[in-house]
């Protein structure tokens, strides 16, 4: 067969067994990173847990740590967890309000060279490291005033703030403009389509950003370190002064040179890493039910 007589099938006929095995090639390097990134996660589960079940109980949750103890004592993390609550909590309350305002703001009003200026700066937040937001807050709040929980919830709430504006944008995007032009035809204001018709169609993805921000801030030590770590061993539920935390409270007895002190600090390594695969979990749910519920409505 003379190069006239060849036609575009007999081209793509002579290419097809190569993009197959091409396409094959693709396909299990694709499968092996896969397979690697869940390998590396299992390691990481089961290696923590091996460590930390033998001191799980529930004197980890409900007792506090003793100081220069001469017995067996009966210790736990209770002031740990009670601080982390309270810590987190207060972060998603700063967080949330502002966050989704930026989104609204950046994608109902806002010119085109403002939104793109502000998701540029959020973007930049996000990937500033945890130790130059604990510098920053340290010098603000904490020179002069010292340690609280106000200072570490704040500093907290910086790192949890681009995560929130940000799936917030993206869902509010997703909504059909349809549904905006409906409302806002009828003679609807343009603040009330937003709050009654926008948003409740967005709140799973509201509600997905928030629980991952949560479960990046629970493990974050280097923020409260500068700002809430000089406390004491009874549980406080007050964020006038300094609060512990599970993650400062593991870098503590992983520093220490009794056994027990390793043991409970994997416990509650343990604690934390189970709260975070279950919030990513209720995320990855709620995230699911959102596109549904966004599909259902185009």
């Amino acid at each position: 067969m003379s190069s006239h007589g060849i036609t575009r099938a007999d081209l793509h006929n002579v290419h097809l067994p190569r993009r197959r095995r091409v396409n094959r090639v693709m396909e299990l390097l694709a499968w092996l990173a896969a397979t690697i990134a869940v390998a590396a996660l299992i390691i990481v589960v089961w290696s923590v847990a091996k460590r930390g079940a033998p001191a799980l109980n529930l004197d980890l949750l409900t007792k506090t740590p003793v100081q220069f103890a001469l017995g067996p004592v009966k210790q736990g993390l209770a002031n740990a967890f009670a601080g982390s609550l309270v810590l987190v909590l207060l972060a998603t309350v700063m967080t949330v309000p502002v966050g989704i305002l930026i989104a609204v703001y950046l994608t109902e009003y806002a010119a085109p060279s403002i939104r793109a200026a502000v998701s540029l700066a959020l973007d930049v937040l996000n990937g500033v490291p945890a130790i130059v937001i604990a510098i920053f807050v340290f010098g603000l709040f904490v020179v002069g005033h010292g340690q609280s929980g106000w200072a570490g919830s704040f500093a907290l709430a910086c790192l949890m703030l681009p995560l929130v504006a940000r799936s917030t944008m993206e869902v509010l995007l997703l909504v059909p403009v349809s549904l905006r032009e409906a409302s806002l035809a009828l003679g609807v204001p343009r603040w009330r389509t937003t709050l009654s018709i926008v948003l409740p169609q967005t709140l799973g993805g509201i509600v997905t950003g928030t629980v991952l921000a949560v479960a990046r801030v629970a493990g974050e030590t280097a923020p409260l370190l500068f700002t809430s770590s000089i406390v004491g061993t009874q549980v406080s539920w007050s964020p006038t002064h300094a609060l512990q935390s599970i993650p400062v409270a593991i870098y503590e007895l992983s520093e220490s040179a009794d056994p027990a002190d390793h043991a409970r600090a994997w416990a509650a390594a343990t604690v934390l890493l189970v709260f975070i695969l279950c919030t990513s979990l209720a995320a990855r749910w709620l995230a699911t039910r959102g596109r549904r519920r966004l599909s259902t409505s185009r």
